[in-house]
């Protein structure tokens, strides 16, 4: 791994800013600038610093030659330190509040709302209604706290069971009040906006979405590589007439759960790139650089269960 990888994670993990990390090196801003944008390479005595501040926040010594693995690792050995993240998120108001307010806001904005993070927190945490905002976002956000709220309950009085009735149930307090067939599959054709993804005929919908269950609740030892496969591919069958985004971003968020690892945050300015990855993989079935964005988005849950910055 070079040392700007190295760099890259000690950022995403410590969330640091360049100028805080380049104060805690020991180094001015300008060198440390150049080392991570790799224009110039710290010399030994720096790279000792570098590697300690690796191990301070990662606490990997024998690090993986692969970025990709060395997060994993890290997602897994910080995972492995709690007994149970979602007994944290549910034990903690104000982590539990947190996610509530980032997985909302970001993946509503993903989706085209237009309500700012702070507006958001005031419908989720004050039942504002804004003025010069539209019925429907308000009910994009409280809608999301409601799906989001009772798949958690339901998992404390559970053992973690993602079936399709949960499935339909989210889809169900989801789309609640603002579409007809909330909690049921569409009956029609449709394609993904802004791609040239085929989306599978509606009548196979059920039988795709019992196969992809039976997938979800299937043993893996890599479930970062196991999260990727069943987002695209969930995202592809787009079982749904609208909201297939936000179900399959909280299909995900159950099955890190289910695995003890914090939940995704997919961060709404990383929207292209989010959307890019997914079709790599539904296209090409090259899944790495979607494994990867989902790594990132973990260590950003990884950081609230922590509560960094």
């Amino acid at each position: 791994m070079t040392i700007v990888d190295k760099l890259k994670i000690i950022k995403g993990l410590s969330g640091l800013t360049q100028e805080k990390m380049a104060k805690e090196l020991g180094v001015s801003f300008v060198s440390f600038n150049r080392w991570i944008n790799n224009i110039s390479a710290p010399r030994k005595a720096a790279e000792k610093n570098i590697n300690n501040l690796y191990f301070k926040y990662t606490g990997q010594r024998n690090v993986p030659d692969e970025p990709l693995e060395a997060k994993k690792e890290i997602i897994r050995n910080k995972s492995k330190a709690h007994k149970s993240i979602l007994a944290i998120i549910m034990n903690n108001p104000d982590i539990y509040d947190q996610f509530l307010l980032s997985l909302t806001y970001n993946t509503n904005r993903i989706e085209g709302s237009t309500l700012t993070e702070d507006e958001t927190g005031a419908i989720l945490f004050d039942n504002i209604t804004l003025p010069n905002r539209n019925v429907i976002e308000h009910l994009e956000v409280k809608n999301h706290q409601s799906a989001l709220r009772f798949m958690l309950n339901y998992f404390s009085q559970s053992s973690y069971k993602i079936d399709e009735a949960l499935i339909l149930k989210l889809h169900s307090n989801l789309m609640n009040g603002i579409k007809s067939d909330a909690g049921s599959y569409r009956g029609h054709a449709v394609r993904i906006v802004g791609a040239y993804v085929p989306t599978v005929n509606y009548l196979k919908v059920p039988q795709l979405i019992k196969e992809l269950i039976k997938n979800i609740n299937g043993k893996d030892s890599d479930i970062i590589s196991k999260v990727a496969k069943i987002h695209s591919r969930f995202e592809q069958i787009h079982p749904f007439s609208d909201g297939n985004g936000r179900i399959g971003r909280l299909i995900m968020t159950a099955m890190l759960l289910s695995n003890n690892f914090p939940p995704a945050i997919v961060k709404q300015e990383k929207k292209r790139f989010y959307n890019s990855c997914l079709r790599k993989g539904q296209l090409q079935e090259d899944f790495l650089p979607l494994e990867d964005f989902i790594c990132d988005a973990v260590i950003e849950g990884i950081k609230i269960i922590e509560r960094i910055g």
